[in-house]
């Protein structure tokens, strides 16, 4: 199953007034597992970003002045994103300033060239009603570090929103007997109480843990310094 999480930056808030895309970050999953084929693409936008927006982004018309139009890039990113699942949060918007640029260059719209569309924030709200659920609450409740975010960055936010995602559909595969036994998470969702039955257990392959280290090394260098997992095997 491959799967796309999806993010960009852009000039203001509304496509139908002339506002951009300034920045597209993708990250892709496969099996949900992060691959690190990653696309990423600042892209001038022919105009200036609003005043609002560029206190968000911070991408100034001086840095963007040299990079590639929309029109550039956007071959490299129809192949990148074709067939797959989508995964945005509040993906409407992100949506509606795609449609607006494929538009400009005689392309189909963007769920015409995707698999399913997957809006996380309708997912959260669903999860947590009444309670914040942008990417940084989010990132909160789940754990996700994000205080390496200053600016809003579309393959940054991407990367945020790939390990939220993930952490809020981890679910519970049972490999156990049901005891009908329930109790309540801290976000008022149900849980299974079951008896564990016996596991085979396998040892990781060479491979596996040199992957495994480098998720690791990944998680250190976000948290700059040793992350959780680390720190929990040297106590």
């Amino acid at each position: 199953m491959r799967q796309i999480v999806l993010d960009t930056e852009t000039t203001g808030l509304n496509p139908r007034s002339g506002d951009r895309i300034i920045e597209i970050g993708c990250v892709e999953l496969i099996d949900r597992r992060l691959t690190g084929n990653n696309f990423h693409h600042y892209i001038n936008p022919e105009r200036d970003s609003e005043e609002g927006a560029l206190a968000v982004h911070g991408l100034t018309t001086e840095f963007l002045s040299d990079k590639p139009k929309f029109a550039e890039i956007v071959n490299e990113f129809r192949d990148y994103i074709s067939g797959a699942d989508v995964i945005i949060h509040n993906a409407p918007f992100d949506v509606g300033f795609l449609d607006a640029e494929l538009k400009r260059v005689d392309m189909p719209n963007f769920k015409e060239q995707v698999g399913e569309v997957i809006d996380t924030l309708v997912q959260a709200k669903e999860m947590h009603p009444g309670k914040r659920n942008s990417l940084d609450a989010l990132c909160d409740r789940y754990g996700v570090s994000n205080a390496h975010r200053a600016l809003h960055g579309a393959l940054l936010d991407a990367e945020l929103l790939a390990e939220v995602y993930l952490a809020m559909t981890r679910g519970q595969n049972s490999l156990s007997m049901d005891l009908g036994g329930q109790d309540v998470d801290s976000d008022g969702v149900m849980l299974e109480v079951v008896a564990i039955a016996d596991v085979l257990l396998q040892q990781a392959s060479e491979d596996e843990l040199a992957e495994h280290e480098l998720v690791m090394k990944s998680l250190d260098k976000e948290v700059r310094g040793q992350c959780l997992w680390r720190a929990a095997l040297a106590n």
